[in-house]
């Protein structure tokens, strides 16, 4: 019931690390764990646009990691996120429920996946597009933060999800703002059902310990939903 839209006028596209968080006063909190889900994928690539030309609403995201001990940031964390494409389809996975199961072609593909190493200022930033929905499931983003990570010569981690990882969960978005996009098209044309925030119980997970909140601030790009969204987070760690 709370919204986060924000009402910042200094955010674009441009926006870098520095402006978006120079005067966070956002909790430091620790957020509760959740499933890692079925379509976490090993070895995805360092980089910051993970749209491949997925159509959808573009998606500027930023995330700043603080650690919950000193409540200052963490740098050279990498942070790793994938989510679905505007029709409720991942990449890199052939999988009931998952789009097209005879399309062998998808376990190649690496849209909408990718890890960042953050900043002095312990943040990050990816270029994505606004997830689309799948039957069960609301909007949003899957997280993993590592530490300690290798970067191997062909820019993956040397690590999986199970070693090194001091934060798992998702990111989620209000529900007007989910109701904007799902308007538009291509998401319109996804014929699933929707399941909203207040139905999804990994919402409620992340949302249980006091202070803790999933939901991404946000503010639109353009006069239209289709111009863009640039959203933010903190995540308190444990490192």
């Amino acid at each position: 019931e709370t919204s986060h839209v924000s009402n910042r006028t200094d955010i674009t596209s441009n926006s870098t690390t520095s402006a978006v968080f120079a005067n966070s006063t956002d909790a430091c909190v620790l957020q509760p764990e959740v499933t890692i889900g079925p379509y976490w994928v090993s070895g995805e690539l360092l980089r910051s646009n993970l749209t491949d030309d997925q159509p959808g609403v573009p998606l500027y995201l930023d995330a700043q990691f603080v650690n919950i001990n000193t409540c200052e940031p963490v740098t050279d964390l990498y942070w790793e996120i994938w989510n679905c494409n505007s029709t409720g389809v991942y990449s890199g996975v052939v999988a009931s429920g998952n789009g097209n199961m005879e399309d062998e072609s998808n376990l190649n593909a690496t849209f909408l996946r990718g890890i960042q190493r953050t900043d002095e200022n312990g943040a990050a930033q990816f270029q994505t597009i606004f997830p689309g929905h799948y039957t069960g499931r609301a909007h949003h983003i899957h997280v993993v933060a590592h530490i300690n990570a290798t970067v191997l010569p062909n820019s993956t981690l040397a690590n999986s999800a199970n070693t090194g990882a001091v934060h798992i969960g998702q990111l989620f978005f209000d529900q007007d703002l989910i109701s904007q996009v799902e308007a538009s098209s291509p998401y319109s044309s996804n014929t699933q059902n929707i399941t909203t925030n207040a139905e999804d119980s990994i919402f409620a997970q992340e949302a249980d310990s006091e202070g803790s909140d999933p939901v991404l601030e946000y503010v639109l790009l353009g006069d239209k939903i289709e111009d863009g969204v640039f959203a933010w987070t903190s995540i308190a760690v444990d490192v």
